[in-house]
C-alpha cells in the first residue's frame, strides 16, 4: 500500500484543480442539504400542526381548504350540544368556531405583505393547546395578537409587531394586544383577530369552521352529528389528516426543490469528472512508474480513491459550515405559515452521505481509465 501521505501530497500539486474539486463538492452537498432541510422543515411544521384529538368541520365540499369553506354560525351550538364526548375544561366545552382569512396586512412601517388570519373567541385556546399567550392580553375589540414568527411571514422585525403597535387591514387599524407561541405548528405564523371584528372587516356572516377537541368520544360521533344535520352541509376531518392532506398539496413543491438542486449538483459534478478526467490521464505513466517498482494497480487505486476523498470531504466540511452558518435556524415562509430549516441528524448525514459518494463512486472512472493500459504502453505515454 501506498503511504496515506503520498495522497495528500498530490491534492497540492495543482492548487487549481484541488479548489475546482473542494468548490463543485461544496456545492453539490450544500444543494442537498438545503432540499433536504427544506423538505423536512416543511412536512415538520404540518405534522406537528395538527392533533389527533381534534376534528374540523368544514362545509361539505371544502375539506380540502379552510379558507374557501362555509359554516353557518348556528353550527358551532348545535354540535356543542349534540356531540357527545367532547372535552370539557371548567364546566367550558373545548369547541371553537373561527374565520379563517389570508389578506394582505399593513404595518405601521408601511411594509404590506399577506398573512393568515384568524378569528376567534378565547374557547380557541381549549382546542389549540400547543398556543401560550407569552405577553399582553387576548385580543377584544380592535385588538389582535400575533404569533412568534408572524413577523417573518410578513417580513419585517419583531419590533414592528411589538404590543401597543398599530397593525392595518384595509383602511382599519387594529391594535396589538398580545403575543403569543405555538412551537413547531402553522399557527405560530399567524395574527388572530376577535372574530366578530374579522366578520365585520371581511363581511362575513359565516364561520370557516368549527374546531373540536375530544375527550372520551371518536371521530364517529361527529360524523354521525354531520349526517342527522344534513341541512347544516358539514363534513368532518380529524386535524392531523387535515394537515397531512395539505402536505400532499404542496407535494409539486418540494419536487421543484429536488430538481433543481439535482441539476445544479449535475452541472457541478459533471464539471467535478472532466477536472479528474484531466488530472488523472496527465498521471497514467507516474501510475505505471509505481507499479514498474512493485505497487498493485489496487493499492494505486485505493490512493487515488483516498486523494478524491479528502478533496471531497473538505469540501462537504466547508458546506456544513456554510449551512450551519446561513441555513441552520432560518424560516421560511409559505402560503400557510412558516418552518424553521434544522440541520437534523438526518440532514447532517444525508451531506456526509453524499460526500463520501461523489469522493469514491465519482472517482471510479477516471481512476480506472487511469489504471487501465498495459504497462508498456503506460510509459511509453506522454
Amino acid at each position: 500500500m501506498l503511504p496515506f501521505s503520498y495522497a495528500l501530497r498530490n491534492l497540492f500539486r495543482d492548487p487549481s484543480r484541488l479548489l475546482q474539486t473542494v468548490g463543485g463538492s461544496a456545492v453539490v452537498v450544500l444543494l442537498l442539504i438545503a432540499a433536504v432541510a427544506l423538505n423536512q422543515g416543511m412536512d415538520s411544521v404540518l405534522s406537528a400542526s395538527g392533533s389527533s384529538q381534534n376534528v374540523i368541520l368544514l362545509g361539505k365540499g371544502s375539506e380540502e381548504s379552510i379558507e374557501r369553506s362555509e359554516v353557518g354560525i348556528d353550527a358551532e351550538s348545535a354540535a356543542a350540544t349534540s356531540i357527545s364526548g367532547l372535552k370539557e375544561i371548567l364546566g367550558v366545552t373545548a369547541i371553537s368556531g373561527e374565520i379563517t382569512y389570508q389578506a394582505p396586512i399593513r404595518t405601521a412601517s408601511g411594509v404590506e405583505e399577506q398573512a393568515l388570519l384568524r378569528g376567534v373567541f378565547e374557547t380557541a385556546l381549549l382546542v389549540h393547546e400547543t398556543v401560550r399567550l407569552t405577553e399582553g392580553a387576548f385580543p377584544g375589540p380592535g385588538e389582535v395578537m400575533v404569533g412568534h414568527l408572524a413577523h417573518r411571514k410578513l417580513g419585517v422585525t419583531q419590533k414592528d409587531l411589538a404590543i401597543g403597535k398599530s397593525l392595518y387591514f384595509g383602511d382599519s387599524e387594529i391594535t396589538i394586544s398580545g403575543q403569543f407561541t405555538a412551537p413547531g405548528t402553522v399557527l405560530e405564523s399567524e395574527i388572530w383577530f376577535d372574530r366578530n371584528d374579522l366578520a365585520s372587516l371581511t363581511q362575513r356572516d359565516s364561520l370557516s369552521s368549527i374546531t373540536l377537541r375530544l375527550a372520551e368520544g371518536d371521530i364517529d360521533d361527529v360524523e354521525l352529528f354531520t349526517f342527522q344535520r344534513n341541512d347544516l352541509e358539514l363534513a368532518s376531518i380529524r386535524e392531523d389528516l387535515y394537515y397531512q392532506k395539505l402536505s400532499l398539496f404542496y407535494e409539486p413543491i418540494k419536487i421543484m426543490t429536488w430538481v433543481t438542486a439535482a441539476l445544479v449538483a449535475a452541472g457541478a459534478i459533471f464539471g467535478g469528472l472532466n477536472t479528474l478526467y484531466a488530472a488523472f490521464a496527465a498521471r497514467i505513466k507516474e501510475m505505471a512508474t509505481l507499479q514498474s517498482i512493485g505497487y498493485t494497480r489496487t493499492a494505486l487505486f485505493i490512493s487515488l480513491i483516498q486523494e478524491s476523498l479528502l478533496a471531497t470531504l473538505s469540501g462537504t466540511l466547508i458546506a456544513f459550515i456554510l449551512a450551519w452558518l446561513f441555513l441552520d435556524g432560518q424560516t421560511v415562509p409559505f402560503s400557510v405559515g412558516t418552518f424553521t430549516l434544522t440541520l437534523t441528524p438526518g440532514v447532517i448525514f444525508t451531506g456526509l452521505i453524499t460526500g463520501v459518494l461523489l469522493g469514491s463512486l465519482g472517482t471510479l472512472p477516471p481512476a480506472i481509465r487511469c489504471l487501465l493500459p498495459s504497462l508498456p504502453k503506460a510509459l511509453r505515454s506522454h
